[in-house]
């Protein structure tokens, strides 16, 4: 299943009708809650189909809720559940957690699971709520299986297209590469290449910090407080944006030009409990790299392998070289021993003796690191 995010343009009609969707969704969310915490303290067992079958009578209650689309308001019990059975695998695996929380003024999805809606053209069709113009800044293949509808909190509308889609895959090169992670350089790999962290948050933060600023001192509750809030949020999501846009063009490269991909299996929620480095490791963004690149590989036929990344900038075989590059030249070495796939050719074992720099600016603006 794969998900594509486009940007909608509600009107103001449209707009608010959404609005006042999410805010039904929010106070089922919290009724239905309040429903399986009663039962708790009473020692009854209650099911996620008992809760399903509320909602109509729930109806009754609160008539606006037959203005939703009743697909969604199920989505909501089942989004419900997936929350308290998520919390039970949490305590479980021995982690020391709380309860589930009631919504507070903010709920931002909702969820048209199998029907309720259709793209026609340029527009999306959304049951109980009407057209929406919808920017398809690109070609969707596959059937559309759902759509979630988003708000964020930077004002603007989303819908992220779930679909299903076969994979294809991609010719064979008979190539494999070694890529070892790091801050200083986000990646280096065995064709020598060093391509430059972003440093994304870094260099917002300048703006991310005026934001803030700017809404300590409006007064709460006030319209300009919200203005100052948006303008936060907007900093916010260009940052992400900006960063997913160089994750995704670097891990489309990889997997168009290698069969394997030979990475570290980094334990990364263990590197960011090192306070002094947490958050230039979440800024670089490794694992959500690896994810971008682990997914795009399965639907192209290529194979990505973790290896244990111990030792691997330590262990000199190739002479005295660059100590990220000999990195990359060892983990894929491991990559390879661990596939036993002798027939594809490692693109260079024989150290280089010269590096490529590449800029993160090259990477965005020629969607790859090659100029």
């Amino acid at each position: 299943m794969l998900s594509f995010k486009f940007r909608m343009y509600p009107s103001k009609t449209i707009h608010a009708k959404l609005n006042e969707h999410l805010e039904l969704c929010r106070w089922l969310y919290n009724r239905l809650l309040g429903e399986l915490n009663t039962a708790k303290v009473e020692g009854r067992k209650i099911t996620q189909l008992e809760t399903q079958a509320m909602i109509v009578r729930l109806k009754e209650e609160k008539l606006d809720l037959k203005d939703v689309y009743s697909k969604v308001l199920q989505m909501v019990n089942y989004q419900l559940w997936s929350n308290v059975r998520a919390l039970a695998q949490l305590k479980r695996n021995g982690r020391r957690v709380g309860k589930l929380r009631f919504k507070g003024s903010w709920f931002k999805t909702l969820n048209y699971n199998q029907s309720g809606f259709k793209l026609m053209g340029k527009k999306l069709v959304l049951s109980k709520v009407g057209e929406i113009p919808i920017k398809l800044h690109r070609e969707v293949r596959g059937e559309i299986k759902g759509i979630v509808v988003k708000r964020e909190r930077s004002g603007k509308w989303y819908a992220v297209l779930q679909v299903e889609d076969k994979s294809e895959p991609l010719p064979k090169t008979g190539k494999a590469i070694g890529i070892d992670v790091g801050i200083k350089h986000f990646l280096s790999d065995t064709e020598g290449r060093q391509i430059e962290n972003p440093k994304f948050y870094e260099n917002s933060l300048e703006r991310i910090k005026a934001r803030y600023r700017q809404l300590s001192k409006k007064e709460k509750g006030s319209k300009n407080r919200e203005k100052a809030r948006t303008k936060l949020a907007r900093a916010y999501e260009r940052l992400v944006n900006q960063r997913d846009d160089f994750l995704h063009k670097l891990s489309r490269f990889y997997v168009d030009n290698y069969d394997v991909i030979a990475a570290e299996d980094l334990n990364i929620a263990g590197m960011v409990r090192n306070h002094n480095i947490a958050q230039k490791i979440l800024d670089v963004s490794w694992g959500k790299f690896l994810r971008f690149m682990s997914y795009k590989a399965g639907r192209a036929g290529r194979t990505v392998v973790r290896v244990d990344p111990r030792r691997t900038s330590k262990e000199f075989k190739h002479g005295e070289i660059d100590k990220d590059y000999n990195a990359a030249l060892n983990i894929l070495e491991r990559g390879l021993v661990g596939l036993g796939w002798p027939e594809l050719t490692p693109v260079e074992m024989e150290p280089l003796r010269k590096l490529t720099r590449v800029s993160a600016s090259s990477v965005v603006e020629a969607g790859s690191p090659l100029r």
